[in-house]
């Protein structure tokens, strides 16, 4: 079992972090053990369970709990001061409370953890394509602002391993969708994203083209950037863009050591990101 860490926040001592990867564990997919954290239809509620005290042992965390929402593709962010007696129903964690370990659940998405290093804040993020163009980074660093007072400039930010550039083939709805609402949306894709965004309306008479009916062409599609979308944002609510840190795999182009949704073609495990306060850490004055 092997865990990724950013190199800028393994300095901090009283920070817990990582972000999982697919080898090792209890669970069995395809006759390989993985190290799922996710609840699936192939693996059992209690091989999970198994993997999740593994990753608190591996992070010297036993006696943290880790909190983990019911992802839905929101921008909803949550602050919690305890773990909820029910899973809520959310895509970012917010906290100041020592011993809790906030997770999210990825196998394409980015994973994003951010921290305050002056006001011991933390947060973790699920951004998929839906998250992202309803700015869920950029609203997560908002609510850190109005809860804790923190200040862009003291946060650090690390977008884990999702799918890449070179392998999130989206359609025109998605190319439509964000440059609606980014000026810059042109530069997070690659493909004909011109052609799509002026042709946003659907052709009422097909029946006058050259093809036989319902033998329409496929529509033209692009490849999207999600580390580059949520990098803009970061920057754009005023992080520093030398205070962020991502990684380079891409979950895709790397099923031998991550999980791809779209690349497993929906069998697949859940990754974790997770950030939290250790319980041992002594607060220095303010």
């Amino acid at each position: 079992m092997q865990i990724l860490e950013c190199g800028a926040l393994a300095k901090i001592h009283w920070l817990a972090h990582g972000f999982t990867l697919r080898p090792g564990g209890a669970s069995v997919l395809d006759g390989q053990r993985v190290f799922n954290l996710g609840r699936t239809d192939w693996d059992t509620r209690e091989n999970v369970l198994a993997n999740r005290k593994t990753l608190l042992a591996a992070l010297s965390a036993k006696k943290m709990e880790i909190v983990s929402q019911r992802q839905f593709h929101s921008a909803l962010a949550r602050v919690f001061d305890a773990p909820p007696e029910e899973p809520l129903k959310g895509d970012a964690a917010l906290t100041r409370a020592p011993g809790l370990l906030l997770a999210v659940l990825t196998a394409d998405c980015v994973p994003i953890l951010l921290v305050d290093t002056k006001r011991r804040a933390v947060a973790a993020v699920h951004a998929g394509w839906r998250g992202t163009l309803k700015r869920v980074a950029e609203k997560t660093l908002g609510k850190m602002r109005m809860t804790f007072g923190s200040r862009p400039r003291d946060v650090l930010a690390v977008l884990g391993p999702a799918i890449g550039r070179c392998c999130y083939r989206v359609g025109p709805e998605v190319a439509q969708a964000f440059n609606s609402q980014f000026a810059q949306a042109k530069d997070w894709f690659d493909g004909p994203f011109d052609r799509i965004v002026a042709d946003d309306t659907p052709n009422p008479l097909q029946w006058l083209n050259m093809h036989p009916p319902g033998h329409q062409p496929p529509p033209p599609f692009v490849y999207l950037d999600l580390l580059a979308a949520n990098r803009w944002q970061l920057v754009n609510a005023g992080l520093p863009a030398r205070s962020i840190f991502a990684s380079d795999l891409c979950t895709a182009c790397r099923k031998d050591i991550l999980f791809s949704h779209r690349a497993e073609f929906g069998k697949t495990g859940r990754l974790m990101g997770v950030i939290g306060i250790r319980l041992s850490a002594k607060k220095e004055p303010r």
